[in-house]
């Protein structure tokens, strides 16, 4: 009977305990611990304002839908300052978490260790499948993706209507799928051309200028020729920007200039708008500016074909494409942002403000304007024709020696093979340095 007594109190005790401290260990059931927040850093070329606004809600967007999580964005000027902003960071160990990437440069990043491969996160959640064979290939460096991409570029043949109408010229196709050969061009260009009255045939690829649009807007010359500026393992320019293909797109082009005479190295103020140029290449973001000069109306006075083909139909791809950096301590967390920014809800959100090409299939289905002519030109030759330029960490030195070839063929009308010999031993030490 004791006993029972005993085991009787002891529950007792054990019941009243848990009861004392019960209250103790559940008080304020309701509430959660706080969830610590993360900050990332975001490095970024600056862009109009419409393209930093996009970015703006972009961030706002996602942090509304990850509240632990804050971005820091920062932007410079897309430049060379952006450029070497960007690499000067990351050679004092300053690491963003996020970075934003000229597609070209993707290779320079990677092979100095300073991008962390994305390939698993994309292939796991990156929906690949919605974004053209064309575009992926230039953000895949030693089978590995290193950048996911928001919108893409691309590039066609803008012709002056009213030119076209007083030579007499049946205007261009519209169709992506029916370019002009570059024959056809060269025919509509000897009519235009008017030296008496200062009217000048075409500007075949914008001029001579500087930075990556040399590069951008030749390079495709010669890939319609069937020529390559390297190999396709990266190793040599030798028998490829040199090749009998690349001397014929070489002398095609400087034979605008010399010649026939169709194309002018020194081009007056606004020579397209002032019904002083037949046909010039603009890229898809000239619309918005083109709409800006009054009195010149797209259908009236301008119109848009597909970019010229040669042997082959090509144009190029690539832009600003988002990588996380190989020094961040928060990669998912990284990956979360650049999955949403670039998948088909910031991307969206991207293009509804910028009016950019998206990149994805899904996106470009969604906006009605980019399946009617013209924007249907650009997004469906981004689609189904596009190149990406060489991915390799010589690229920079490619680029250079782009932009020297074509200016000592057209602008100062040397000997072709000499000038493609030259660039070609200008890439093989810049190949061999990076080795």
């Amino acid at each position: 009977m004791k006993k029972w007594i005993v085991v009787i109190l002891l529950f007792s005790l054990a019941g009243f305990s848990f009861l004392y401290y019960l209250p103790l260990s559940s008080e304020s059931p309701d509430k959660e611990k706080p969830v610590k927040q993360i900050e990332l850093t975001f490095l970024r070329n600056l862009g109009n304002q419409a393209f930093n606004q996009a970015y703006e809600e972009v961030i706002a967007a996602f942090e509304a839908a990850h509240p632990h999580i804050k971005i820091n964005m920062q932007s410079m000027h897309w430049g060379n300052e952006y450029e070497l902003r960007l690499r000067t960071e990351l050679a004092a160990g300053n690491h963003p978490d996020i970075m934003a990437i000229d597609s070209p440069n993707l290779a320079l990043y990677a092979n100095s260790g300073s991008l962390l491969s994305i390939d698993s996160y994309m292939k796991e959640e990156g929906n690949i499948e919605d974004i053209p064979k064309g575009v992926l290939n230039g953000l895949t460096y030693k089978d590995e993706i290193y950048l996911a991409p928001i919108v893409e570029s691309s590039i066609a043949l803008f012709y002056n209507m009213n030119l076209f109408r007083e030579a007499g010229i049946p205007f261009p196709s519209g169709d992506p799928n029916h370019p002009m050969t570059w024959d056809e061009v060269l025919e509509a260009a000897k009519k235009i051309n008017n030296p008496a009255k200062g009217i000048i045939g075409i500007d075949p690829a914008q001029g001579f200028n500087v930075g990556e649009g040399p590069a951008y807007f030749k390079m495709p010359i010669l890939w319609q020729f069937g020529a390559n500026v390297i190999s396709p393992d990266g190793t040599t320019a030798d028998g490829y920007i040199n090749s009998k293909e690349a001397l014929e797109a070489l002398q095609f082009y400087q034979d605008l200039y010399r010649k026939h005479g169709v194309a002018a190295v020194e081009m007056p103020p606004a020579p397209f708008e002032n019904d002083k140029l037949g046909m010039t290449i603009l890229g898809s973001w000239a619309i918005s500016e083109l709409q800006q000069t009054p009195g010149f109306v797209l259908g009236e006075d301008y119109g848009i074909a597909p970019l010229p083909r040669g042997e082959n139909q090509v144009v190029p791809n690539g832009g600003w494409a988002l990588g996380i950096s190989a020094k961040t301590k928060h990669r998912d967390e990284a990956w979360e942002f650049v999955k949403f920014a670039t998948g088909y809800e910031g991307a969206k959100i991207f293009v509804d403000i910028t009016g950019d090409l998206p990149a994805r299939y899904s996106v470009a289905k969604d906006f009605p304007e980019l399946n009617e002519y013209p924007k249907n030109i650009f997004v469906q030759q981004d689609q189904n024709y596009s190149k990406n330029r060489p991915v390799t960490p010589a690229y920079p030195v490619i680029s250079e020696a782009i932009k020297e070839l074509f200016e000592a063929v057209g602008k100062n009308g040397k000997d072709v093979g000499i000038a493609a010999n030259e660039a070609a031993k200008k890439i093989n030490n810049g190949l061999k340095d990076i080795k």
